[in-house]
């Protein structure tokens, strides 16, 4: 059975499976398990890729949920400020409450 059809449904809400290439639509693919996954998709996830190869998306993703950074950060055991998403985020002013 094709990887692809192994996640949960709830992943690719916005696009056909079939049209998604796990090498070329990597990032896609591992942004979306780590922020929106199960654990069996984290799984298959780690079973496809490998957790390297995830770390080394990851580092690149200039946008990831602060939950999902901290849980690849953890399991990686890699520094938060390795991470694109993380160094792009605190640079970003925030605007004042009134």
């Amino acid at each position: 059975m094709d990887i692809r059809y192994q996640f949960s449904k709830h992943l690719f809400w916005d696009t056909k499976i079939e049209d998604i290439d796990m090498e070329k639509h990597a990032p896609y693919v591992v942004q979306r398990v780590l922020e929106y996954g199960l654990i069996d998709d984290w799984k298959l996830l780690r079973s496809y890729y490998g957790l390297k190869k995830i770390t080394e998306i990851s580092m690149k993703l200039r946008e990831l949920e602060p939950r999902a950074l901290s849980f690849i950060a953890a399991i990686s055991k890699t520094k938060k400020e390795d991470y694109r998403c993380y160094t792009t985020r605190q640079s970003n002013q925030q605007h004042w409450n009134f």
